[in-house]
């Protein structure tokens, strides 16, 4: 389960077939320094996105992917 608390590295280390959904929300930069230290909610905020509307991606993407 993904929350707005985590960075995208941690999901990034999840499983990287989820890069294309943070591309979607602007987050070109997946290997920068700030992927790894800040959180989904504070990247949501530098790029102008939803963190509620990407962790729910997300956490659709996680949920196909176990079935």
């Amino acid at each position: 389960m993904v929350d707005k608390t985590m960075s995208i590295g941690e999901v990034l280390r999840m499983d990287r077939g989820c890069a294309g959904i943070f591309m979607a929300y602007g987050m070109h930069c997946l290997g920068c320094p700030h992927a790894t230290a800040e959180s989904i909610e504070n990247a949501c905020a530098a790029h102008g996105t939803d963190p509620d509307a990407l962790v729910k991606e997300l956490n659709e993407y996680f949920k196909a992917a176990e079935a």
